[in-house]
């Protein structure tokens, strides 16, 4: 065959096409090895990504079980214990939380607390662990008299509920032979108090008060000349609720 035939025949096999059916038979042959290849590769790829997840899954869980156990038993944390650090971010964080108005009461809470710590030390005769516990108490008190100082509208109810719970804790500490002392910190709470109270006293002054109610006041005000700042406002919260 010379060279001109053989590229004539070239251009007519070029010209052949192959049937539709065929074309379209071979093509889904095709098609299905091929999914069949993927299918098999899925599923030997699925497992060990499951196995990772489950793996993933599982560490997190458990990362999730300690710091929930650390955070509990952080809660039972005295002053000087490791975890009383994560005791006291929890309550930065809850403190982020509240609202100008109730800070002041906030950090009276606190203040409550440290004297409850303060007193299961005492009881359990936990010596080294006494004047971090006072520190704390002092840091609570001074942080409490503060946010009360700067407080707008107090709430005179919650102040009075509150430093009663905090004079009795004090009282119980001091009976068991544990002497807080008087302080710059317990100076300044009284400060803060003496201005809730003197606030209070002129606000009622102005009022159109009862003759019981101008009694009461007067009592609060005998008080409050006496440096009883905390008996005044209780005798204030009693004048409001008569």
């Amino acid at each position: 065959m010379t060279e001109n035939q053989l590229i004539g025949t070239i251009k007519e096999m070029r010209q052949i096409k192959p049937r539709k059916d065929w074309v379209f038979l071979t093509k889904n042959q095709i098609m299905g090895e091929e999914l069949e290849t993927r299918k098999s590769l899925g599923i030997l790829d699925i497992f060990p990504r499951f196995i990772f997840q489950y793996k993933f899954a599982f560490a997190t869980l458990s990362v999730f079980c300690v710091l929930l156990g650390t955070f509990i038993s952080a809660q039972n944390a005295l002053p000087g214990d490791t975890l009383y650090s994560v005791k006291k971010i929890t309550e930065k964080g809850r403190m982020l939380l509240a609202s100008e108005a109730d800070k002041p009461n906030f950090q009276l809470g606190l203040a409550n607390k440290r004297l409850e710590e303060l007193s299961n030390i005492a009881e359990t005769n936990q010596i080294k662990k006494l004047a971090p516990a006072i520190q704390e108490f002092q840091a609570n008190v001074s942080q409490a008299a503060k946010d009360l100082a700067q407080a707008k509208q107090p709430d005179v109810k919650q102040i009075v509920d509150t430093t009663k719970k905090i004079e009795e804790n004090k009282q119980k500490i001091e009976d068991m032979g544990v002497v807080i002392g008087s302080s710059e910190e317990l100076e300044e709470f009284d400060n803060a108090l003496a201005q809730i109270a003197e606030k209070e006293i002129k606000n009622l002054d102005s009022s159109v008060l009862t003759e019981d109610q101008k009694e009461i006041l007067n009592q609060a005000k005998e008080k409050f000349a006496a440096a009883d700042y905390y008996a005044a406002l209780e005798k204030i919260y009693l004048l409001l609720n008569n």
